[in-house]
């Protein structure tokens, strides 16, 4: 019973004589320095984090290996020589050789059980948030300043494909709050925040940032810059790679060539863009606000003539008026020059890409080249969600519905606070009927952006579509009292509501409050005589309702003359000569709407168009060509809805017609919570 025991003893004492703890203890102190230099050397060298447990496998099979050469080994002062065997049975001898072995591989195996778990773990979380910078000057106006770095540095760090970077949009409703750097990374879905200030004072200007760990609230890294305002761009720079360094993120030479690049040397033109980029970046994107965006925009480009990124951004704003309520060739044009430049100044520049692709979306509605200059962007811009909402919203016209919803979401992954993104999202849910998912979107938009009209409008209406509930849409109108309403849309909007529940009275009244003759809404500007016009035909008065359709022929003609190509227009001319009972005129005008924005060409706007030919065809009494289009769009994504066909007076000529009482039962929708 005594044999193992003094097996052992004798396997120790051969150990000690031959020396070989002595090479075991050395072998784990240099493996340990090896280690700890190569966790530092391996992500400066930019390599994977498998190189780093290639390195501790390589140091783990390599233990056993010097277990045997040192007991087969000694150093001498001659030199290496065999170590003398002791006079013993072979066995013995064999079994102390294997004993060494087996102790060398389950020392071995058990480091790594622990160590390499620990190396995948250590695998940074390349991600970020870079919230707003604080303004230390004593100059309030300085604000601005102090966005600009914060801006360019969040920039740059978007070009940087190993990196996830949080757009500006969703870190500035931080701005000024003490949130929990914990409860910030949450949201965001982010591993690590940057903070910063930044203090003006003549033309010297001091920048100090620290990196914090969201998870811990451990601050990672921090940096102080004390420098002349010409240095301010070589700070944004220095930053974004030092931040790259800092999270083991890759930098390729081409994303180190665009962060190094200056936008512009002239600080009074960087001002002007800031606050032109700062106003572009509201959700709700307001006519007067974008207008004011095109000044400061122009601005930059007269200070600097070769301001770039300031010409992309004009290009931008222009792409955005022509789609939204100036479709005319002048601002085209517009469009074309300044994004033209903007490439010209440099071809490199992905905000110049992003702006042509805009062009040829918005203005052209040339998908497959918008398309391609929005994929140039994206491989500069990788961190973009305006590259990917801008990829979803051409997807979703070309009837990709599962394509452009999944790039919404990874815009809004990119942007998880973006009203404008998630209203996107939201409608995306909504043209398919999945109401349950669309108005979850919708509260997120409203709580990233609760003065936001479109996203509380968004989240009425889908109540609305559903089950005809006014409930929800009366809740966010009141949220909206003492709104700042330049442009008269909370107004409108009432005046649509009074109109679905049929309360024409009231409705004439909130038109009145309109100081002008045109209405804007869309592309198309609506005459309000036009309204009146629908009013009075609602309550049956015929005469009165030519009346007022005559004073809007003018109007609705003179529009369309300024621009012949916009569906919009069209329908609007065939409603007030459906009122005149022109009828053929009106049913023409529809028709040309349709063949603007086919349904084929455009899955998103298309079914709209179509459903506005259909009123037309009712109010002239062409009802079965009616019937057959409500019949197909109540099957089309984006299409009408049983609740609104029942709601709408536009669709009163179709009421009391057994079919249309049919369709709309047999649509009406059988759970009614949203």
């Amino acid at each position: 019973m005594q044999t193992q025991p003094l097996h052992m003893s004798g396997f120790l004492e051969e150990v000690k004589r031959r020396k070989v703890y002595r090479v075991a203890v050395a072998y784990v102190i240099a493996a340990g320095g090896i280690i700890q230099l190569a966790s530092a050397a391996l992500p400066a060298w930019e390599l994977p984090n498998w190189a780093l447990r290639l390195v501790i496998l390589l140091l783990l099979l390599g233990f056993p290996l010097a277990l045997i050469l040192a007991w087969a080994y000694d150093i001498t002062a001659q030199g290496i020589q065999a170590t003398p065997t002791i006079a013993g049975p072979r066995s013995h001898r064999r079994r102390n050789v294997i004993m060494l072995l087996a102790s060398g591989v389950i020392i071995s195996a058990a480091a790594g059980f622990f160590l390499l778990p620990q190396v995948s773990s250590h695998k940074v979380d390349k991600s970020i948030a870079v919230l707003p910078f604080e303004n230390l000057s004593d100059e309030k106006g300085n604000a601005y300043f102090a966005d600009g770095i914060q801006d360019d540095v969040l920039t740059n760090l978007s070009k940087i494909g190993d990196l996830k970077v949080i757009s500006r949009t969703s870190v500035m409703p931080y701005r000024g709050k003490t949130s929990n750097v914990r409860e910030i990374g949450k949201a965001l879905g982010v591993a690590t925040i940057l903070e910063g200030s930044v203090r003006r004072i003549g033309n010297r200007v001091r920048v100090n940032v620290q990196l914090i760990n969201a998870g811990t609230d451990e601050h990672l890294w921090a940096e102080d810059y004390d420098r002349d305002l010409t240095d301010v761009f070589a700070i944004q720079s220095d930053l974004a790679q030092k931040i790259a360094r800092e999270l083991q993120a890759k930098l390729s030479p081409t994303e180190k060539a665009q962060i190094e690049r200056k936008p512009t040397e002239n600080s009074e033109a960087y001002l002007a863009f800031v606050q032109a980029h700062d106003l572009c970046t509201r959700p709700d994107k307001l006519r007067p606000t974008v207008e004011k965006a095109e000044q400061l925009f122009e601005q930059a480009t007269r200070l600097d003539p070769d301001f770039a990124r300031a010409f992309a951004g004009l290009g931008w704003v222009h792409d955005w008026m022509y789609h939204s309520y100036d479709p005319t060739p002048a601002r085209k044009e517009k469009a074309r020059a300044a994004a033209d430049t903007a490439i010209r100044l440099q071809p490199d520049l992905p905000e110049a890409h992003l702006a042509l692709g805009f062009y040829y979306y918005y203005c052209e509605r040339n998908y497959e080249k918008a398309l391609d200059e929005f994929a140039t962007a994206k491989r500069s811009l990788p961190n973009s969600p305006d590259v990917y909402m801008a990829i979803a919203s051409i997807e979703r016209r070309q009837g990709k519905w599962a394509e452009s919803t999944a790039n919404f979401e990874k815009a809004a992954s990119l942007s998880p606070k973006d009203a404008f993104i998630l209203i996107n999202l939201g409608d995306n849910y909504r043209a398919n009927n999945n109401f349950e998912a669309a108005d979850a979107i919708f509260d997120r938009a409203i709580e990233a952006a609760p003065n936001s009209l479109s996203a509380r409008a968004e989240k009425g209406k889908l109540a609305l579509d559903l089950k005809g509930d006014f409930g929800e849409i009366e809740r966010q109108l009141a949220q909206m009292a003492g709104w700042d309403d330049p442009e008269k849309l909370v107004t409108l909007f009432r005046a649509r509501l009074l109109i679905l529940q049929r309360r024409f009275t009231e409705a004439f009244a909130i038109l009145n409050q309109f100081p002008e003759e045109v209405v804007h809404d869309g592309t198309a500007p609506v005459p309000k005589a036009s309204l009146e016009g629908m009013l009075y035909l609602f309550q049956g008065d015929k005469a009165k309702a030519q009346v007022a359709f005559r004073r809007a022929l003018p109007v609705a003609e003179q529009s369309l003359r300024e621009s012949p190509k916009d569906a919009g227009r069209h329908i609007q001319l065939g409603y007030i000569l459906t009122g005149l009972n022109r009828k053929e005129e009106a049913i023409a005008e529809g028709r040309r709407a349709v063949e603007l924005t086919p349904e084929s060409a455009d899955a998103f706007d298309g079914p709209q168009i179509t459903a506005a030919l259909a009123q037309i065809y009712a109010w002239v009494g062409e009802k079965d060509q009616a019937l057959r289009l409500v019949d197909r769009l109540l099957q089309t994504p984006n299409g009408v809805t049983a609740a609104m066909l029942k709601l709408d007076p536009m669709w009163d000529p179709l009421g009391t017609d057994p079919r249309f009482q049919r369709l709309v039962a047999l649509q009406a929708p059988s759970n009614t919570t949203p």
